[in-house]
């Protein structure tokens, strides 16, 4: 109860900082540059000591099943867009989402196979807390990189934060109310969670590692990377070849 109240609190905070700049005319500042340019380099040794290695023995398996994985990950965070679509008026995307992980969740076999996309149900755009309350006209506010978690704004670290609450996947195995009793344990949400870094990671391998030899200031590049994703994103913008928050040969997903 009282943990909860603590983010509670912690949300109306970070809403009343980053209501304070409109998206329209935003300028991003920086929150605190010497500790985010402290976390970012090491979250860069750990990603090279730990992460990178990892995603690079993960790229050895089968293709069959990394995108075995890869459905089953966006299976599961389909549970956290469909509220936002909701809260959007995106309704056409929600009842989308909602059929897509129905059919997927059962003769998908909890969303390994994609039986959704061979009946003709396109995958919608993927939302967040984060962009909702982009959609309502939230700005971000400022730019600062967390330890392990990466970089953010408030406007996203709220939206993480609400996430939990909205993430059937955590309500039925940390959360406090067990919707399916105690048929799922909690260690399996660490390892879902552990599963989407890694593959995250895998999928941008080659793309990161254009990006540090082409970067005079990688810390700059890559909070130039997140904030225009971000707000491309919320506006789902579509680039060039049709796709929603940039090309698909930049990163692939920066939530």
């Amino acid at each position: 109860m009282f943990k909860r109240l603590g983010i509670i609190a912690l949300i109306l905070t970070f809403l009343s900082l980053s209501s304070q700049n409109l998206r329209a005319n935003e300028k991003i500042t920086e929150c605190a540059e010497g500790f985010s340019r402290a976390m970012f380099s090491f979250n860069m040794g750990l990603d090279k000591v730990i992460i990178k290695p990892i995603a690079q023995l993960y790229s050895f398996l089968p293709v069959g099943v990394r995108e075995s994985i890869n459905n089953a990950l966006l299976n599961i965070e389909s549970t956290v867009s469909f509220p936002n679509q909701i809260l959007q008026g995106n309704f056409n995307d929600a009842g989308l989402t909602l059929g897509r992980f129905l059919i997927n969740s059962t003769v998908g076999i909890a969303g390994i196979f994609d039986p959704a996309s061979a009946l003709g149900l396109a995958k919608p755009n993927r939302e967040d807390f984060g962009q909702t309350f982009g959609a309502w006209g939230i700005g971000q506010g400022c730019y600062i990189v967390l330890p392990v978690l990466g970089p953010t704004t408030p406007r996203d670290g709220v939206g993480r934060a609400l996430g939990i609450f909205g993430d059937y996947f955590y309500m039925v195995t940390v959360g406090d109310t067990k919707f399916l009793g105690n048929s799922v344990e909690e260690h399996w949400y660490w390892y879902e969670m552990s599963t989407d870094v890694v593959n995250f990671r895998a999928q941008n391998i080659k793309s990161f590692e254009n990006l540090e030899k082409n970067s005079l200031d990688l810390y700059a590049a890559v909070k130039s990377l997140y904030l225009q994703k971000r707000e491309n994103l919320v506006r789902n913008a579509k680039s060039s070849d049709g796709l929603y928050g940039g090309k698909e040969d930049d990163w692939k997903d920066i939530k």
